[in-house]
């Protein structure tokens, strides 16, 4: 996405509304190895819809962050998702050269970015040849510039410089390719259910072929519990989890979790079906399930039945050595959180 200039150490920062995550990686022979990661919640309310809303406290948070992470370098590759700031399309052009598109790329857009394209920042990556003669397949990507002001603003006042702004689902594409095999010609659905953001990237021999936000997650589960038993957000989120809170059985919270999954469902599921309309009626292999709502209980069982697909919860670590340093146990159970801040991490200037 958007390079804002290059140095070699940096750390991949997931802004989620719910929590923030700091991954850095080291490069090794072969591979990564994780040299750098943690978490810290946020207050309800200080992300919406992708737009923050409370700087002043999402500042001292990422402070809090680098402090408690210890975090050395100061450069970062940070994301954005929203349905309502960031627009991917693929779409077909003419056959030309990078240079040539670069050139055009801004009158080509015009058609498909629903802003003026003076406030959106473009970027494009040619995928290849389409089978017609003469015409190739191109992933143009818009975001809305007062967007990534917002977010790079508040990374630089905590005093971090970012280096890439980069898109929530191709962060996740990064992780997938770097922890599992490519079987040729299978669509993989990558599924992020963070708090407030579901981002779906469906790929396909390791390419981006389809991407779509939307902007409900598993806060509504959170709300629901809060709704039924009148209490706080945080003893929801506790009981959500599994713990037992005054006033509320975990049984009962069970039944009520259960039934407000059933937007998220329907979410996912439209979204796969709206990619398949799409392209012909493309089978989908796959899914891999990945952010907050991967950890709900049973919420992976329940979207395989109700996609009737395979769903497996994914693992940004699974091809990257973790040292005896960190917490091993706590590393798997937090792995799917962690898949849009591994993504970013793997990001080295000039890549893209």
């Amino acid at each position: 996405m958007l390079m804002l200039f290059g140095s070699k150490t940096s750390f991949g920062l997931d802004i989620g509304s719910s929590y923030l995550k700091a991954v850095q990686l080291k490069e090794k022979r072969g591979g990564f190895e994780l040299e750098l990661f943690d978490m810290v919640q946020l207050p309800p309310e200080l992300i919406v819809d992708g737009s923050i809303i409370d700087s002043l406290r999402l500042v001292d948070a990422l402070k809090e962050l680098v402090k408690r992470a210890k975090i050395k370098t100061k450069n970062v590759a940070i994301s954005i998702a929203g349905h309502a700031s960031v627009i991917i399309r693929r779409i077909s052009l003419p056959e030309m050269t990078e240079d040539e598109l670069a050139e055009s790329i801004k009158f080509e857009a015009e058609q498909y970015v629903p802003f003026d394209i003076e406030d959106v920042n473009i970027d494009f990556q040619i995928l290849g040849p389409k089978e017609e003669p003469g015409q190739m397949d191109v992933m143009l990507v818009a975001v809305k510039k007062d967007i990534i002001n917002e977010y790079v603003t508040v990374v630089r006042e905590a005093g971090l410089t970012p280096i890439i702004v980069d898109v929530d689902a191709f962060a996740l594409g990064n992780a997938y390719e770097v922890n599992y095999d490519i079987e040729a010609g299978r669509n993989v659905a990558l599924v992020n259910v963070g708090a407030r953001t579901i981002n779906l990237n469906m790929v396909k021999n390791g390419v981006s072929i389809f991407t779509r936000d939307s902007s409900i997650g598993a806060a509504i589960v959170t709300e629901a519990l809060q709704k039924e038993f009148s209490i706080p957000y945080e003893p929801a989120e506790r009981l959500q989890q599994g713990a037992e809170v005054e006033g509320a059985k975990p049984e009962a919270a069970y039944n009520i979790m259960v039934v407000s999954f059933d937007e998220l469902l329907t979410e996912i599921t439209r979204s796969i079906e709206y990619f398949q309309t799409t392209t012909g009626h493309e089978e989908v292999n796959s899914i891999i399930l990945s952010g907050g709502g991967a950890l709900l209980k049973d919420f992976p069982k329940l979207l395989a039945e109700r996609s009737g697909m395979e769903v497996s919860i994914a693992n940004p670590f699974k091809n990257i050595a973790v040292p005896k340093k960190f917490d091993r146990g706590y590393i798997e159970e937090i792995a799917p959180m962690a898949a849009v801040a591994v993504g970013l991490a793997l990001r080295r200037p000039n890549d893209r």
